[in-house]
């Protein structure tokens, strides 16, 4: 297992216990490690499609992998070696894969703007499909919510009804323009963050589970461009930021509001790992967005085409009085030789 870093990471997961990381690579390789009570690489796997996005079950006995060509395969933890079974497979490319959390369900999102909830035991068997989204879905997320089995729609926000009159000025950038790109959960107050891809804001909700809507709490804006975001279960609020003398930044939670935290050992300790590592970073640091490909190409031929049409009708125009003055002449020709005889 050395040299695991040649390659670019398409996706990784730990485990619900931390107990187990997976990741994908450029290689189309599926690497195991085992975290405790020291990390272990487990296994090197091969995978037939380079990965978008992988989970492990709450069971920690399987890893999901969804892949480019729209297929999801599972790979063994308990048997590291064996190889991939195909669970179940799209016609458009998957951009993220999910678990209820009872492993009864799987979750998955395709380019095509669909969600698919397919019964785990039997994935042939689709609970629900066809959930037509707008514009790109690049992440689910499960709140405590069982609408996912129905298929129903609860509630929708709008991001850029929490935007404010601000976004009419310059610099101020609206985040229905751009894809979610991260969503994290906390369960300890049922709190959702927001990560909208090109734009250095997080925004938090609150779950209100009763009304069944998201409530908009607050709104954390950065300087730099933000590349991850997660919760921890105590609420604490990490951001990763392409920033190489900060390139980790802590929220906590204070009466209601998430406020920066400085003197933080475990801040301290990861910022400095970031740092004397930034090297495997370098790479990423002003690189375009990765989600532009995804967007489906719409072309607006009508303008074209009415030109062409109207070219089409002046050159038919045009020859029909070519002809029409052509046969004129000949008329008169005509009669001018008759009078003369």
């Amino acid at each position: 297992c050395k040299n695991l870093l040649g390659d670019d990471i398409l996706a990784f997961a730990f485990s619900p216990s931390g107990d187990y990381f997976a990741l994908t690579d450029d290689s189309k390789r599926l690497i195991l490690f085992h975290t405790k009570p020291s990390w272990e690489c487990v296994s090197i796997r091969s995978v037939n499609r380079r990965g978008t996005s992988l989970i492990i079950t709450a069971a920690e006995d399987k890893i999901l992998v969804a892949d480019k060509s729209g297929d999801v395969y599972s790979y063994s933890i308990t048997e590291p070696q064996a190889e991939g079974k195909l669970e179940l497979g799209h016609l458009s490319l998957l951009l993220d894969v999910a678990l209820s959390p009872d492993d009864q369900y799987i979750l998955t999102a395709d380019r095509d703007e669909k969600i698919r909830v397919s019964l785990a035991k039997a994935p042939h068997y689709i609970a629900t499909n066809g959930l037509s989204l707008p514009e790109v879905l690049l992440v689910i997320d499960l709140c405590p919510l069982p609408s996912y089995k129905s298929g129903e729609e609860v509630y929708c926000c709008h991001l850029s009804s929490i935007c404010g009159p601000e976004t009419t000025k310059t610099d101020q950038v609206c985040p229905c323009k751009y894809p979610v790109s991260r969503i994290t959960y906390c369960c300890q107050g049922g709190y959702v963050a927001i990560l909208c891809d090109c734009i250095p804001t997080v925004y938090v909700f609150q779950l209100d589970a009763t009304a069944q809507q998201l409530v908009y709490r607050q709104k954390i804006s950065l300087t730099h461009k933000i590349w991850d975001i997660a919760f921890e279960e105590t609420g604490d609020l990490w951001i990763l930021e392409e920033n190489s003398e900060a390139p980790l930044q802590l929220y906590r939670p204070c009466d209601g509001q998430w406020k920066p935290v400085t003197d933080d050992k475990g801040l301290q300790k990861m910022s400095k790992y970031l740092q004397d590592n930034w090297t495997v970073f370098e790479g990423f640091v002003g690189a375009e967005s990765h989600y532009s490909c995804l967007y489906k190409a719409s072309f607006d031929n009508m303008a074209a085409y009415l030109q062409r049409k109207e070219e089409r009708l002046k050159q038919q125009k045009k020859k029909r009085q070519d002809l029409q003055h052509g046969s004129n002449g000949q008329t008169k020709k005509m009669k001018t030789e008759e009078s003369s005889l």
